[in-house]
């Protein structure tokens, strides 16, 4: 006799109790019921009197995936839409997910390897405690600083940083939703998308710059930096939040985000998405961020090559970035910036772009452009031009950042001044 209320979409016909289906799923039958509550894996019939779940044989290949999707840890919330997906379409949104778990999986080990290098230096010796070492008819902005930070023992006297910042519309676009900024303290570029793009990009970086790093007396101590860094990246998020709330789809913009604030002895940096800060050190170019993308994680795993990842479909899929609450199933990405320190030396040059520069200047170029600007002001200019020379398809944004003792600065400084004077005479 058919039971009364059979499911309409059965597939096979042929229902199974919860129990049979619970060892044919490899879920328990405690589960079922939890995703059943959650609409993520309804029976195909629950009887009308005595509340019985059954479910059809052919629901058996979906309550696999559930489990799989449950073994590497993804929320419940994400395999409700993986699973309404087709093949092809899941394959993609948990490739996504998966590189986002290593992405954040390889910051907190970054950051492990700090603080065992930090305790360990401890241990020996209270002495200085090592950090983690390891882009015509355009519409500009410019921000040219030079400053000192707090004082800071590094050889031969306290360091300083001279810094300039440039944003640059690019040949296609029609508006720039890049920011960078450059100031005795910071260094930011921040890469806007969606609607709101501009907003998110600008209100990241000014989320950071009353940022002062405890400038009282005394250098703050590396857990001091580590914990103003956190709070740092979380307010970054929920400016951006805010900035872009109004928007029709607040999880459609939002912006990359990679700043490095100046603590007179080191850098710390705040990064998310695919913007890059790199250290021009000894003439060696390096690259001291990694990319939030989908085709950075393909890379690493490597089932792309570097060559491969330039012309993707899907380059511009990030996997982290700053975005409005709601969450969207076609982009994966987690709003908490990566943090860490960066020990300096003096003459360490850094450059700070968003992939308007990276995406079409390969990083030779990069380097010959660092090395042969006398300054970050010469240095920004030179490398916002070789990003319109490669056709400019993007907003650009640059920053640039030199250490020098701090005497040296001064005797910059001084020999500025006289220049200014013989030019007004």
């Amino acid at each position: 006799m058919e039971r009364e209320g059979r499911a309409v979409g059965a597939a096979s016909g042929e229902l199974v109790t919860i129990g049979e289906f619970a060892r044919l799923s490899r879920l328990s039958a405690k589960a079922l019921r939890r995703y059943d509550e959650l609409g993520l894996l309804r029976p195909a019939l629950v009887d009308p009197v005595n509340g019985y779940r059954y479910y059809d044989l052919a629901q058996a290949e979906e309550a696999r995936l559930v489990a799989w999707l449950r073994r590497i840890g993804m929320p419940l919330s994400r395999i409700g839409r993986v699973v309404a997906l087709d093949a092809g379409a899941a394959a993609v949104e948990i490739r996504a997910y998966w590189a986002r778990v290593e992405a954040e999986t390889a910051a907190r080990r970054d950051l492990a390897m700090y603080l065992v290098d930090h305790l360990s230096a401890e241990g020996r010796a209270m002495a200085r405690i090592p950090g983690t070492t390891r882009n015509t008819g355009s519409t500009e902005t410019t921000g040219n600083t030079g400053g000192t930070g707090s004082t800071g023992s590094a050889g031969a006297g306290s360091l300083a940083i001279r810094c300039a910042a440039l944003t640059d519309t690019g040949a296609v676009r029609t508006a720039n939703q890049d920011a960078a900024f450059a100031g005795p303290r910071l260094l930011a570029v921040a890469d806007g998308f969606g609607e709101g793009g501009a907003e998110a990009s600008a209100a990241a970086i000014e989320a950071l710059k009353p940022s002062v790093w405890g400038s009282g007396g005394g250098a703050p101590s590396a857990a001091d930096l580590l914990n103003a860094l956190e709070d740092t990246a979380d307010s970054a998020s929920r400016a951006v939040r805010e900035a872009v709330a109004s928007c029709a789809a607040p999880d459609g913009s939002g912006t990359t985000l990679t700043a490095m604030l100046w603590t007179g002895s080191r850098l710390g940096l705040v990064h998310i998405g695919d913007s890059r800060a790199y250290l021009l050190r000894g003439g060696e170019l390096f690259r001291i961020t990694h990319d939030h993308s989908l085709v950075q994680s393909m890379i690493d795993d490597g089932s792309l090559s570097r060559e491969e990842a330039a012309s993707h479909p899907q380059r511009a899929l990030l996997l982290k970035a700053l975005v409005g609450e709601a969450r969207s199933a076609q982009v994966a990405v987690a709003s908490r910036p990566d943090v860490r320190l960066q020990e300096v030396l003096a003459g360490d040059r850094y450059l700070l772009c968003s992939d308007g520069l990276s995406a079409v200047v390969d990083e030779a170029d990069l380097r010959a452009a660092a090395v042969a600007a006398d300054d970050p002001e010469e240095a920004v200019r030179r490398l916002t031009r070789l990003a319109r020379e490669a056709g400019g398809p993007d907003n650009v944004a640059c920053a640039v950042a030199d250490v020098v003792v701090e005497e040296q600065e001064r005797e910059v400084e001084e020999q500025e001044r006289e220049q200014e004077q013989k030019l007004e005479e």
